[in-house]
């Protein structure tokens, strides 16, 4: 179900659909020199309805990965959920981490299920249905009296998050021009924050209610708000044009790509990238034939893709064990239990936390392109580490079973502060973007579902061993992803290329030229391969000249 219109263009081009060798059969009439529009909307105002929904998908994922941090020590929350009690009962800090980590199990379950569903059903209904199961699962939650009951409504929603996070980056940048998709993704990976920002004050706000349950109820299901944004229209909006063409409907792809440039259906800027992405799917076919999809995750073949799959996997693996969870979930927890601040003041500190975090996670927006993903990555990971050194030893000396030093207590609260920038500099929406560039159209659901479900199995981790850690070695929590974020530096440096300013079928001709035997070579071939921008152009004046002759 989509919503397109169409209007003429004042000036018909030339056929130029005959240039096509590989799909003659499935290209768009010669004579349509329509621009389609979806809603009304074409051009950069089509990206930006885009954009919108994928940013309230990202919102609500900030949103839901925030909320719980606070309720954690609010009297109301302990006195209905007494087993997840850590404030009274620090033995009891195993549950709580169980039944507040047990949301990554359902996202876990909700991302594999789009390396089946994903590329049957498309992006939107992908995108439609994840919504729908987070609305039912923000019910369960804020409507429970029991553990087993938030614990089953936390499942739920995970599942219809785990959907989201794998399909909305792919969505979004299936559908962005090459120069834009960074930046466009990372407007995502800063809506993560600013949802997390707004859980957090929502949080301390209904923290002054009080003694009544609405004080933890109304935070959790204020999440069904972000849903009912996106469920109007996300059908209406244009289906992702590579999904279009993987799927075989070609006239339809070539609809959306006149959608989203703003030019005519027939144009020979819609003509060539059809062709490309048509002769990209050509060589990921011949390299699949008698695999299953999920069997060519693990196959090397032309287009190397068990070595990508590996790179999308990893990107996430290290996203999540940065320790950024540990910050995300339990920043007021941390402030008031392992700082010694008061509740008042812990809660106020997470809010400002959570407001800094989303405004430093802009600024990869303008250096995205500009930078290129692996120095920010690079830049990330090696800040990442110094902050979590300091914090070793700033909490063991600010924590009240140690010297209680107030100094202490500010340089923990600010290096909190320090993590995050670094995070949201570097490796906050670059993993959601990553991902998406490095893998083939032929593999791109499930590669984009396994890694999801690789990013939601280590944020369990961290969330469930966190509590656990703070219990029994306390500040030398920090230490193991301080090392942790510096052993990422080389791994970084040797192994991730380059993918700023090259199209999604660029990246397939670099993993074409290396060696699987040797994979630290694509970094070298990305860095030398001349920029596909700068032959574009020319090839496109020879399709109107071969046209018009």
């Amino acid at each position: 179900m989509s919503s397109i219109s169409s209007e003429k263009s004042p000036k018909k081009l030339h056929d130029s659909t005959n240039v096509d060798v590989h799909i003659e059969d499935h290209a768009v009439e010669n004579e349509d020199s329509t621009v389609y529009t979806y809603l009304g909307f074409k051009g950069q105002t089509l990206h930006h309805m885009i954009s919108f929904l994928a940013g309230m998908g990202f919102l609500l994922f900030g949103y839901d990965q925030g909320v719980m941090g606070s309720l954690l020590t609010l009297p109301e929350f302990r006195n209905t959920f007494t087993s997840i009690d850590t404030t009274k009962y620090p033995d009891r800090a195993t549950f709580q981490g169980f039944v507040i980590a047990i949301y990554e199990i359902g996202c876990l379950a909700g991302a594999l299920s789009t390396m089946y569903c994903g590329d049957k059903l498309g992006r939107r209904k992908t995108i439609l249905i994840g919504c729908c199961i987070m609305i039912i699962g923000a019910a369960v939650q804020s409507s429970s009296y029991s553990v087993g009951q938030l614990i089953a409504g936390r499942i739920i929603t995970g599942i219809g998050n785990g959907m989201n996070t794998s399909t909305v980056p792919m969505w979004q940048s299936e559908c962005a021009k090459p120069e834009k998709r960074g930046k466009l993704v990372m407007v995502q990976g800063a809506l993560i924050t600013g949802g997390i920002c707004i859980s957090y004050w929502v949080d301390f706000g209904f923290y002054f209610i009080g003694t009544s349950s609405v004080s933890w109820r109304f935070p959790i299901a204020f999440q069904i708000i972000f849903p009912v944004f996106i469920l109007p229209f996300i059908m209406y909006l244009p289906e992702s044009p590579r999904w279009l063409l993987k799927a075989g409907e070609f006239q339809e792809a070539a609809k959306v790509f006149s959608a989203l440039n703003a030019i005519p259906v027939n144009d020979p800027v819609i003509v060539y990238d059809v062709n490309e992405i048509a002769e990209s799917l050509e060589k990921e076919r011949h390299d699949g034939e008698e695999k299953s999809k999920l069997l060519l995750l693990f196959v090397q073949g032309e287009t190397k893709n068990f070595h990508r799959t590996c790179l999308a996997v990893w990107s996430q693996i290290m996203q999540q064990i940065t320790g950024i969870n540990l910050i995300t979930y339990y920043a007021g927890t941390i402030f008031e239990n392992y700082i010694g601040l008061s509740p008042l003041n812990s809660r106020i500190l997470a809010a400002c936390n959570g407001t800094e975090y989303f405004l430093v996670s802009w600024i990869a927006f303008y250096t995205i392109e500009r930078i290129g993903r692996r120095k920010l990555m690079l830049f990330g990971a090696a800040g990442q580490a110094m902050s979590m050194a300091v914090l070793t030893g700033a909490t063991w000396a600010a924590s009240p079973k140690h010297n209680n030093s107030s100094g202490a207590a500010v340089v923990a609260a600010v290096f909190l502060f320090v993590f995050n920038t670094f995070f949201a500099i570097g490796w906050l929406g670059m993993t959601w973007l990553y991902p998406a560039e490095i893998t083939p159209l032929n593999i791109r659901a499930p590669s984009n579902g396994l890694s999801t479900a690789a990013n939601w199995s280590f944020n369990f981790m961290v969330v469930m061993i966190t509590p656990i850690a703070f219990e029994n070695i306390d500040s030398y929590t920090y230490t193991i992803f301080a090392v942790i974020n510096l052993l990422m530096v080389p791994a970084v440096y040797f192994f991730y290329p380059e993918t700023s300013g090259r199209s999604l079928e660029e990246m397939d001709k670099i993993f074409e030229l290396s060696n699987p035997y040797t994979p630290w070579d694509v970094v070298k071939i990305a860095r030398e391969l001349p920029f596909e921008s700068q032959t574009r152009d020319t090839d496109i004046e020879k399709v109107k000249v071969q046209h018009i002759e």
